[in-house]
């Protein structure tokens, strides 16, 4: 419900926005570049590569809502003289491009400015993780992978490679190769995590694939163990695969789980239909709880 009346707000807004320039032909404008992950010091390096794809910003100026952007962008403000620009950090949640939301375990940035009519302020924000988030990483650069190939189901096998990918970050990465032979893939984590109930959980997850792969959530409990097929992500074109970040969100995954439930990630993937091969590289997987 709250994200249907933020959609018809946004829809509202966004050209009330606009029309002050048509009704006001003097306005102060706000630019506002990409986003700059930057390492938090309290974590000491608790948080990994520092790899990102914050696509929007949500704005406030002096504590009023002008709404969500995608960055790099450059809107007119009715405000002039010094102000307080407040931005905070927006992902694409679950791959969904209509699901935008604020990422919970990142600072927000502000600024104060003088707004000028006619001219324009530019602000390039940098955001870090929060002191406060719990992380589990699996980032390939150790040569004990913490991620198992299921010995029972999986034909293919989850390898380090370094070869040269565009644009990864680090040293080494997870290679998995599907062909007619090898053509499943199964694995998951082998740290339990002990998330919570009812606070903000995601997976983030640097990917490289001309393959689809499905992400699920594994239930360790009392009860049993249950594997939760959740994200699939979609094959590129083999002409233009490149490394791609999504944001999976695990909350409500976690809340539905039975009492004292642990979790595991798990991935899963076959060698898609009227394919004779198929490559899924992973990266920088993380898990962030509060």
């Amino acid at each position: 419900m709250n994200s249907v009346r933020f959609i018809v707000f946004f829809f509202v807004a966004l050209p009330l926005l606009f029309s002050c320039v048509k009704n006001n032909p003097d306005p102060s404008w706000l630019r506002v570049n990409d986003w700059d992950l930057v390492a938090n010091i309290a974590l000491s390096g608790e948080e990994g590569e520092l790899t990102e794809k914050f696509t929007n910003a949500k704005v406030y100026v002096n504590d009023e809502l002008i709404g969500i952007f995608e960055t790099p962008f450059r809107i007119p403000l009715l405000s002039s003289g010094e102000s307080v620009i407040r931005l905070d950090p927006v992902v694409i949640n679950n791959g969904i491009s209509a699901t935008k939301k604020v990422y919970p375990f990142t600072n927000f940035y502000q600024e104060t400015v003088t707004l000028v009519q006619n001219d324009t302020v530019v602000i390039s924000p940098i955001t870090s993780y929060k002191s406060n988030s719990n992380f589990w990483i699996e980032d390939f650069e150790d040569i004990n992978i913490s991620i198992e190939n299921d010995p029972n189901t999986s034909l293919a096998n989850l390898i380090l490679s370094n070869e040269s990918l565009n644009a990864f970050n680090g040293n080494y990465y997870g290679k998995v190769m599907l062909n007619e032979t090898d053509s499943t893939w199964v694995a998951y984590t082998l740290e339990q995590l002990p998330i919570p109930k009812g606070v903000d959980s995601y997976l983030e997850i640097d990917y490289y694939n001309t393959n689809d792969v499905y992400q699920g959530l594994i239930y360790l409990s009392p009860s049993g163990i249950q594997d939760n097929v959740n994200i699939r992500l979609n094959a590129q074109s083999p002409e233009s695969v490149v490394w791609k970040k999504m944001y999976i969100e695990l909350r409500e995954l976690v809340t539905a789980s039975p009492i004292q439930s642990t979790f595991l990630q798990s991935f899963q993937a076959n060698l898609d239909a009227d394919d004779i091969e198929g490559v899924i590289c992973l990266d920088n997987i993380k898990v962030i709880w509060f």
